[in-house]
This record gives structure tokens, C-alpha cells and sequence, in this order.
């Protein structure tokens, strides 16, 4: 069976097209964040892919509307027993209630919240969240140098924030870089994938032929962190046993 790859951009989803020895063309809707794949026959191209999966596009996007209120209803209620993901590494949550400063702590396999006891959920879930970009602080700096010095560009500003279908975004006339902060959940190989391929923008805007050329040159199993990125898991889970 013969096989392709292809990078589209339709209406601001990404998709990825397979051209397989197939009859059929095939349109999925993955978690976590809405990833689209398309299977399509290699008779097609990739103006009749991107034509049919603009006819499509309403199933689509109710697909992704689905996952992502699937996505607030597993919000976790920070307790002990639940799991959460730090740089990949699946970590049980073990809430220590005590006075003073609320922070977090990894003690071998676990993630240790300390916090006062009368601190809500919602100001757990606080915590977390600036935990989290704290680890994206810390460790964006060094792999942004490190690609500025490979590619001889340079960002002159970068910002973490919470995006419901985009890892990472690019603004070429500033050069101003936007991160998910789920990326502290997930290996950090993925998030040195999402830096160069939001900085790989900056010399082309669109998916197209050419930006596929320039990852393939800049970081060559980058097709292998993006799927390590997209099918890993971003929500927390119920952890059987006890605390």
C-alpha cells in the first residue's frame, strides 16, 4: 500500500491528509483537542480533499465542540487518588491540608499539593494552573535560545495562555509566540516541536508544501512528536487505591 503525507489548513483547522489505496474517503475527529485526519484515495488531490472536507465542516466542528465540553466536564476536583500529567510523566495527586504557603512538590511519583484546608477547588485548580506555567517558564527560555541560534532568527516575545484547539500560534508581523499551557502536561520533546513549528512560521504563513520542506530540514521526526502530542492524555484520571 502506498502512502503520502500532506499538511492542510482549511478554515483555520489544521488537518492531516493520508493518501492510501483506499476507495473512500475517511474523515475523523480525535481527543484531545479536535485533531482532524483525513484517509483519502491517492486518484484524489489535495484541492478535492480540501473541498471535501469543507462539505463537511459542519459535522466537524460539532465533533469539536463535543470534545471540548467533554474536556470541562472531566475537570478534576484536586483530591488525593487523582492523576494528573507533568512533562508526560503521569503523576498521582497527594493534597497535604496544612497552614501556610499553598505550593506544589514532586516527592518521587507523586505531585504534593500543600495547601490551607479551607482553599476551595477552584483555588486548587489556581494553583495547578500556575504551577504548570511556572514549568513552561522555566523551560521555554532555553529551547527558544536554542532554536533562535539553529534557525538565526530571534523572538522578541513569547506568552503561555489557555487555548481550546491550538498547541501554539504565531503572529508574523510581531513575531509574538502564544503557548499552550497544557504543554507542561506533555513530553518535553512535544513542546520543543510546538516552539519550532510556531517559529518555522515566520518564514511561511500557511501548512503547504514549503512549511512541511522546512520542518522536514529543521527537525526531522517532527511528524512523530506531533502524533506523541496529540494522542497523549491531557486530563486527569481517576487513580485507583487509596492516598
Amino acid at each position: 500500500m502506498s502512502t503520502a503525507n500532506a499538511y492542510l489548513t482549511v478554515r483555520g483547522i489544521d488537518i492531516d491528509v493520508i493518501y492510501k489505496d483506499i476507495k473512500n474517503l475517511h474523515i475523523g475527529v480525535y481527543p484531545p483537542m479536535g485533531r482532524v485526519r483525513v484517509a483519502a484515495p491517492t486518484r484524489l488531490d489535495d484541492d478535492q480533499v480540501r473541498l471535501a472536507v469543507i462539505q463537511r465542516l459542519p459535522w466537524i466542528k460539532r465533533q469539536r465542540d463535543k470534545l471540548r465540553s467533554a474536556e470541562r466536564q472531566s475537570e478534576r476536583e484536586m483530591v488525593t487518588g487523582e492523576s494528573h500529567y507533568v512533562w508526560g510523566v503521569r503523576r498521582r495527586l497527594k493534597v497535604v491540608e496544612r497552614a501556610g504557603r499553598a505550593h506544589f512538590e514532586i516527592d518521587g511519583e507523586r505531585l504534593v499539593l500543600y495547601v490551607p484546608a479551607d482553599t476551595s477547588i477552584e483555588k486548587r485548580r489556581d494553583y495547578l494552573d500556575k504551577w504548570y506555567r511556572d514549568q513552561l517558564r522555566q523551560a521555554i527560555p532555553e529551547l527558544i535560545s536554542k532554536w533562535e541560534q539553529a534557525l538565526d532568527v530571534s523572538v522578541p516575545k513569547w506568552t503561555i495562555r489557555r487555548m481550546k484547539t491550538k498547541w501554539g500560534s504565531c503572529n508574523r508581523e510581531t513575531r509574538h509566540l502564544w503557548f499552550n499551557a497544557e504543554l507542561a502536561k506533555k513530553h518535553p520533546d512535544c513542546l520543543e516541536y510546538i516552539i519550532v513549528h510556531e517559529m518555522t512560521h515566520y518564514f511561511e504563513r500557511n501548512h503547504g508544501e514549503r512549511f512541511t520542506s522546512l520542518m522536514d530540514q529543521y527537525l526531522p521526526d517532527w511528524r512523530s512528536r506531533r502524533e506523541q502530542l496529540n494522542m497523549a492524555p491531557l486530563g486527569a484520571e481517576e487513580w485507583p487505591g487509596r492516598g
